[in-house]
């Protein structure tokens, strides 16, 4: 595990803010009869989840600025750094009972992410990085899947919600993907699917038109684990694409150049 004072910080934020979580999905079934519907409850336990990490996070660093899912930008005097913070990734996993959702929180250094941390309370998972010191998950280092064979891999891939994004163009990529590997999923949060791939649960991952938020730190954990993470069409960094896509060297190459002809498809 990695020991410094950053580190610290982050892991003490996200075990806060995942007591009152763990506490909340074990109401969530209960809401599911109620006449008001589970929907308020979730958007309540979010805010109260993104108001610890809020309050930790400046208490520990007061200036600098944060990057947060429901409360949008705060400003701070440090302009150097920023925090980008997911209270509650996964949330129609959460609204649904199922137990799939983690916390996210990225720090941001003069435009470079430089840590993260990616914690599954229900599976008690801590997903951890520094940039140059590697990803752990608990105490076990870190490194992406060595698979240089589609055939092998298992892929896994984020869908807009109604409303938004190119739903036509992720369906010819999807079609596209599952030709050549050797499986796909939609698992629900980008968090984790990009905590999976650092620690070779799978293969592959790519989305579009996400938050830094839902990102930042699991591109950290990806590339301190030896892997590759740019956006979906493999020109420029994720966080200004708001999109991704990842894996080792060798997959991530072959992933990005199917993404790309479904594009001008």
């Amino acid at each position: 595990m990695i020991s410094s004072p950053l580190m610290t910080v982050m892991v003490d934020a996200v075990r806060k803010a995942a007591r009152g979580l763990k506490r909340d999905f074990g109401e969530v079934e209960n809401l599911q009869v109620s006449r008001k519907g589970p929907g308020n409850f979730v958007s309540a336990a979010d805010r109260k989840a993104e108001e610890v990490l809020r309050d930790a996070l400046m208490r520990a660093r007061p200036g600098y600025g944060l990057v947060l899912e429901e409360n949008g930008i705060i400003e701070g005097q440090d302009k150097s750094h920023t925090w980008h913070v997911d209270p509650l990734d996964g949330t129609t996993n959460f609204l649904h009972g199922i137990p799939h959702f983690a916390i996210s929180v990225g720090l941001e250094r003069d435009g470079q992410i430089v840590a993260g941390v990616i914690y599954d309370p229900i599976k008690d998972e801590l997903f951890v990085a520094e940039r140059g010191k590697g990803a752990y998950l608990n105490n076990r280092r870190l490194r992406v899947s060595g698979r240089t064979d589609l055939a092998d891999a298992l892929a896994a891939y984020g869908t807009p919600y109604l409303g938004r994004g190119n739903h036509p163009r992720l369906l010819r990529e999807v079609a596209a993907v599952m030709a050549v590997t050797g499986g796909t999923r939609r698992l629900g949060s980008a968090a984790l699917d990009l905590a999976y791939v650092a620690c070779g649960r799978l293969d592959l991952y790519w989305e579009r038109d996400l938050q830094t938020y839902d990102m930042a730190a699991g591109v950290i954990l990806v590339r301190e684990a030896g892997g590759f993470v740019t956006s979906a069409d493999g020109a420029t960094e994720p966080l200004a694409s708001r999109s991704v896509a990842s894996g080792n060297e060798i997959l991530h190459r072959e992933l990005v150049g199917i993404l790309r002809k479904c594009g001008a498809a």
